[in-house]
């Protein structure tokens, strides 16, 4: 596919594949504004603003948690879905039922949220879920991890169709990444990028989503059979491998947008390399084994453990990132780029991806994390990877789309909104991001629903930049809606009958 081919003819979309698309990306922005108004409405009950009753905050920093996370992994999958469905053939029922159970897992979680009155926060650690101290009950408890299992169900299903579809085209998951051309040979110009990128998350997260459905179980078999007492640091350990293993996919789910489109609006091949192949094959282990830097507080946890986690922290972020990064501005140099809202959220996506690591690295430094491991730092460096990495990342591709429905001369989206909305976003964004950074900065605690007077003004500024962000992601939200379902059906009866068949 030539890189100035905007808006290319295997790429659209019709019948059953434009409907799913819609419904993940519709349900996405729909749930993340509302997150973020959660999100809002919590920070301003820390700096005062708003009167909330502790039980309702830790009940909503649950939903907020797992409402953010698993909505991220539901649109970064479909913008894999997206664009791998262009290089090999993925089954509509499989992307459909991760949808479903998706659903059927958010129903579960809100259920327990709202009548249960669950408030152990989306990492679920034992023995807390079972030890409420009568704030809500063991099935509350149960029905929230339950709901965590369907999701998780509904991703692994996805993957594994993905990962068949990926073997049936090129022989194994191995060559898919392209391990053959590590140490020579010449290397396919046509081998997909996208397929590289999605062949290290579905290896990846295959053995998160599985670590996590265990602990799922056994914790699920503890509420109702008490007697059998689980080990915490062994369920604590495969929960974090679950939970970084599957944050970090939507990171690099996300980052095929990267790879598909920023040719095209800058004109310019974007050449496969081998440093390119390298760099996903190392990510593809480190990915896997870096998760311990969250268990470096954990004095009884193995020592070769906590040094694999240290160690790996330093270098793990930066093999993918790096080539991304010098591929990006490589494509960038020169190219006379027209600055319209796909390129500009793309752009800002690399950003946020990239800032997002300096304070990751800082917090996976043990000297460091004995003094920023349980303040406000984490939120800090995370909600700058999501909110302004991976989130403009996923935006970028809505507007693409958008441009390509337009029903006559079809172009980016690129109106005086757009423009107005993308420095509010922006600039709300770093001054959220950064209120967390200088509060864990000054110790302020992660996870209280009440601060000291000291600790206001973080409070205060964070509230501001929540603000901002929530008007700037109510307009996309509203923007992108009624772009995908205002936009001609492209491709004609023959496009829609094509995707229906997959």
């Amino acid at each position: 596919m030539a890189a100035a081919t905007l808006y290319p003819e295997e790429e659209r979309l019709g019948g059953g594949a434009r409907t799913a698309f819609n419904l993940y990306m519709i349900t996405g922005v729909v749930v993340f504004v509302t997150m973020m108004i959660v999100g809002l409405t919590m920070r301003m009950a820390q700096a005062r603003w708003l009167e909330l009753a502790p039980n309702v905050f830790y009940q909503l920093l649950s939903l907020h948690g797992a409402g953010m996370v698993g909505t991220a992994a539901l649109v970064t999958t479909a913008v894999m879905w997206f664009f791998l469905r262009k290089y090999v053939h993925l089954h509509l029922w499989a992307f459909v039922a991760n949808y479903v159970l998706f659903m059927l897992g958010v129903a579960c979680i809100i259920l327990a949220i709202t009548f249960g009155g669950y408030g152990a926060l989306w990492t679920f650690l034992y023995p807390l879920p079972v030890q409420s101290m009568g704030m809500w009950t063991p099935g509350a408890s149960a029905l929230f991890l339950f709901g965590y299992l369907l999701i998780g169900v509904g991703s692994l299903l996805f993957y594994l169709d993905a990962a068949a579809a990926i073997i049936k085209v090129h022989g194994n998951l191995g060559r898919a990444l392209g391990l053959q051309w590590l140490l020579g040979g010449t290397i396919d110009p046509q081998h997909p990028k996208a397929v590289v990128a999605s062949t290290m998350v579905i290896i990846s997260n295959s053995l998160g989503i599985i670590a996590g459905a265990v602990v799922l179980v056994m914790s699920l078999v503890n509420i109702f059979f008490p007697d059998v007492a689980l080990d915490p640091l062994f369920v604590k350990t495969l929960t974090y491998w679950f939970g970084h293993q599957y944050i970090n996919a939507a990171i690099y789910m996300a980052a095929i947008a990267i790879y598909e489109l920023l040719p095209r609006y800058t004109g310019k091949p974007y050449p496969i390399s081998r440093p390119f192949l390298w760099s996903w094959a190392v990510s593809t282990v480190f990915v896997i084994i870096v998760f311990p830097h969250h268990l470096l507080m954990d004095f009884a946890q193995p020592r070769w453990m906590a040094v694999t986690g240290q160690v790996v922290s330093w270098t793990a972020g930066f093999p993918v990132f790096l080539v991304t990064a010098y591929g990006a501005l490589a494509n960038l140099h020169r190219s006379g780029i027209r600055w319209t809202m796909p390129s500009r959220l793309l752009i800002l996506g690399l950003f946020g991806w990239a800032a997002g690591i300096v304070p990751a690295i800082v917090d996976g430094t043990i000297r460091n994390n004995l003094v920023v491991h349980n303040t406000q730092w984490v939120p800090g460096h995370f909600h700058f990877y999501l909110l302004i990495g991976v989130l403009p990342m996923v935006l970028a591709v809505l507007y693409h789309v958008i441009g390509s429905r337009a029903e006559r001369a079809p172009a980016p989206p690129n109106s005086g909104a757009d423009r107005l909305s993308f420095p509010l976003y922006l600039v709300g964004g770093l001054i959220f991001t950064f209120a967390f950074l200088d509060a864990g900065r000054l110790s302020v605690a992660r996870r209280m629903a009440e601060h000291w007077d000291a600790w206001i003004f973080t409070d205060q500024m964070g509230s501001v930049g929540a603000l901002l962000v929530v008007l700037a992601m109510l307009y996309f939200t509203v923007r992108v809606t009624l772009g995908l379902l205002g936009g001609a059906s492209p491709g004609g009866p023959g496009a829609g009958a094509a995707d229906a068949a997959r």
